[in-house]
Order: structure tokens, then C-alpha cells, then sequence
């Protein structure tokens, strides 16, 4: 196991069944903050290799094969050792292989059991297959984003994937764990990505059905609004304007030096005041435009790149971003004031599974049959 690990979750085990994107990125959630996570991968995927995925750090990984009897008698054997396990497959496939929840909580009745899956474990779609951009677009979600009078445009995988799926079912163990303290049972977990992220729109659906939300690209946060937009400025880079109240707009122009402006709280308006704004910010480059904003109010950020996010003054400041395995990462979050600093080195093999449950002797019996990498 990984040994010292520290942190909120110490002393919480984690099974994560190998897949993309959500379970990954739940794992890490749940790695970033003490929990000792144990990626079990097929037989053919793991090397002594360390894995340089930013979603594996701070984990450790085994392969095993699950379509054998051996294999998930083994699993079964990690499993009552473990607090969690995050599964991956599509309603069925788990239970098939005989680990679906039923067949651990045998083993183990304290286990909470996470699914992740797109539709859901069940519903007419449950069964088929999908990706981001579908569960978004049944969620309503995709419908909301893009510009006007423009067909919709994914924010590439981040609210399916990520935000409505990974986050969510890291935030299910956690009201799992919760929750078994007080009753010593576990749960089972149905985290679906289009449930997931119908919730992160929860006020949107209200102002649509409120009528205080037009269509998309209309409105004041979806870069209906002049000030609340991106521009290009006159080397090719952009700027990020979120002026939206008037003592923020006021700063703004000021530094512009903008005078007899269109009325900004008039959206008949918004097309000639969009024009102006886009013609200044085009008469300096991105770095001119940071000195006349710096330290101020006014609310405008540059639009930086991703290689140039990690040399930001502030990210640097605050350590928004690590070196781990030699690669530039975000640094976990949220941050706990006075936790300890997180395991974020790359994922290694797990060659002891002693403390799994497995020992020694059992572990080389099973990697001769080729059950076990």
C-alpha cells in the first residue's frame, strides 16, 4: 500500500476499477486528500512503469483479470479490505463479472459501492452507449451554451465528464462515508453524468422557466452582454471582461479612457457598445492592457494560455500549480487550511498486496496463472 498517507482521508481505502475520464478524476479527488487509492487495471496495462496520467498521482495500480474465477475471487479479497470502490461499466457489466454490489457487500457490508455511468443505472438510455456531449445535451445543458444565432458549442468534456460526473461521485463517497459512521452500513452509489450535470444548471432552469433567461447568447453571462465578454487585443491574444456592476464598469472605462459610450443598461445598446469596446481593446497589446488593469477593479483578467497559467504571478503565489513526476499539474483542491501536502508522485505498481488481504504467497500463485500483473 502506499504508505504515510495524510491528510482528511487517511486510512481510507479505495478500489477504483480502471476506465476514462469521471472514475480517474474521482480517484484523484480522493487521492489528493489522504485516501490510498488502488487502481485495478487489466493484467496487460501495468508495467513498473510509473503511470504519468495527472488523474493516477498519489495512487498506486495492479492488473488483474476479472474474467477469470480466480480474478475476482481475488478482487473480492481487495474488496474486504477497502471502504470504497469505484466502478466503471455500463448497468450489468459488474454484475455479470460477479463484483456488482450485491457480491461485494457480501464480503463486505461496510463497503460503499460508487457506480459512474453516463445515463444512470437505470432509464430507457441506461443500457446504451454515449459520451459528454450526449449527456449534456439530453441534460438541457448543451442548449444553454454558445453564442447567438451559432449552433451549440461543447465546453469541451469538463460538466459530463468532469464537473457533472468525476466531482459528483467523489462527492457521493463522501456522503457515503458520512453517512456509515452513522449507521455502519455502505451504499451504493448511482452517480450519472446527465444527472450531474443538470444539477450544476440548477439556477439556469429557473431563470428559463422564470423568463429572466433569454436564448442562448442573450444574456448577461453567456457573452450576451458587452461586458461581460472576451476581446482580441492588437497582438492576437484576448482579454476576459466581467465588468457587470456599475462601480467595476466605471473603473474600467475610466482606465480605457472612454468617454460618450452607448448606455450600458440599455440592450438595444449592446451591439454599438460591443463595437467601441472591441475597437479599443484592438489598439494595445495584451500585456499594455495588464499594466493599465493592474491592481484595479475593473475586472479584467488576460486570457491566458495553459502553458502560460503556471507563471502567473497569482497562481505562483498561492502554488496554484506543482511539479510532480516532471510534469506542471493544478495542485489540489479545495484547500484545508493546515493539511498536510498531498502525495502527488505518478502512479507505481503495487507488488506487497499483503495488506490488501492477499499475501504473499497467494499474490505469486495467482501472477503464475497470469490472473495477477
Amino acid at each position: 500500500m502506499t504508505e504515510g498517507r495524510q491528510g482528511p482521508l487517511a486510512g481510507v481505502r479505495v478500489l477504483e476499477l480502471a476506465g476514462l475520464a469521471p472514475g480517474p478524476f474521482a480517484g484523484m479527488m480522493l487521492a489528493d486528500h489522504g485516501a490510498e487509492v488502488l487502481r485495478v487495471d487489466r493484467v496487460g496495462a501495468v508495467s513498473d512503469r510509473p503511470r504519468t496520467d495527472v488523474m493516477d498521482r498519489g495512487k498506486r495500480t495492479i492488473g488483474l483479470d476479472l474474467k477469470s474465477p480466480d480474478g475476482v475471487a481475488a478482487f473480492k479479497d481487495l474488496a474486504r479490505a477497502a471502504d470504497v470502490v469505484i466502478e466503471v461499466f455500463r448497468p450489468g457489466v459488474a454484475e455479470r463479472l460477479g463484483i456488482g454490489p450485491d457480491d461485494l457487500h457480501a464480503v463486505n457490508e461496510r463497503l460503499i459501492y460508487g457506480r459512474m455511468t453516463g445515463w444512470g443505472q437505470d432509464g430507457p438510455l441506461a443500457p446504451t452507449a454515449g459520451h459528454d456531449i450526449d449527456y449534456i445535451a439530453i441534460s438541457g445543458v448543451l442548449s444553454m451554451l454558445g453564442r447567438e444565432g451559432d449552433k451549440p458549442t461543447p465546453p469541451i468534456n469538463i460538466l459530463g465528464d468532469f464537473a457533472g460526473g468525476g466531482l459528483m461521485l467523489a462527492y457521493g463517497v463522501l456522503l457515503a462515508l458520512f453517512e456509515r459512521e452513522r449507521t455502519g452500513q455502505g451504499k451504493v452509489i448511482d452517480a450519472a453524468m446527465v444527472d450531474g450535470a443538470a444539477i450544476l444548471f440548477a439556477m439556469f432552469y429557473q431563470g428559463v422557466r422564470g423568463g429572466f433567461w433569454g436564448p442562448r447568447g442573450t444574456n448577461l453571462l453567456d457573452t450576451g452582454a458587452p461586458m461581460y465578454d472576451t476581446y482580441e487585443t492588437a497582438d492576437g491574444q484576448y482579454l476576459a471582461v466581467g465588468a457587470l456592476e456599475p462601480q467595476f464598469w466605471d473603473t474600467m472605462v475610466r482606465l480605457m479612457g472612454l468617454t460618450g459610450l452607448p448606455d450600458r443598461d440599455d440592450r438595444a445598446q449592446w451591439p454599438a457598445l460591443r463595437e467601441r469596446l472591441a475597437a479599443e481593446f484592438r489598439t494595445r497589446t495584451r500585456a499594455e492592457w495588464e499594466a493599465v488593469f493592474d491592481g484595479s477593479d475593473a475586472c479584467v483578467s488576460p486570457v491566458l494560455s495553459m502553458a502560460e497559467a503556471p507563471d502567473h504571478p497569482h497562481n505562483v503565489a498561492r502554488g496554484a500549480f506543482v511539479e510532480s513526476g516532471g510534469l506542471s499539474q493544478p495542485a489540489p483542491a479545495p484547500r484545508l487550511v493546515g493539511a498536510p501536502a498531498p502525495d502527488l508522485s505518478p502512479a507505481t505498481r503495487l507488488a506487497d498486496l499483503s495488506a490488501w488481504g492477499i499475501n504473499a504467497e497467494a499474490a505469486a500463485k495467482l501472477r503464475a496463472q497470469g490472473v495477477l500483473a
